[in-house]
């Protein structure tokens, strides 16, 4: 059975740093790329950075050059490095496994001083 389970959201001041982990099981987590999907509030899904099976990467344009996605295909997680954080940073931030449309509950990031 497919599981994605997000970890590390927080309420931080603007200019602090976190890192959010995503646990994943039931399927080959080393053959596929993984995603980072947040919704803000009153806004929609917006697409974060992506990390494929051979660890390629991309980011939004938002977040480039502040936001860090890493693998670790041992333990079949993935996790986003945060820094530099701003207010509109602020959102549910959700690990999805786009091939298989699979997505977690969310993990709260909140931004304010």
């Amino acid at each position: 059975e497919l599981h994605l389970a997000e970890s590390g959201g927080a309420l931080v001041q603007p200019g602090a740093s976190l890192r959010l982990s995503c646990a994943a099981s039931g399927f080959t987590f080393s053959s596929y790329a993984m995603t980072w999907v947040r919704q803000g509030p009153g806004k929609g899904l917006e697409w974060v950075s992506s990390i494929k099976s051979g660890g390629s990467t991309d980011y939004a344009d938002s977040v480039k050059g502040r936001f860090t996605i890493s693998r670790d295909d041992i333990n079949s997680i993935v996790s986003l490095q945060m820094d530099g954080l701003k207010p509109e940073d602020t959102a549910i931030y959700y690990c999805n496994l786009p091939q298989r449309d699979y997505w977690g509950r969310g993990t709260q990031v909140t931004v304010s001083s």
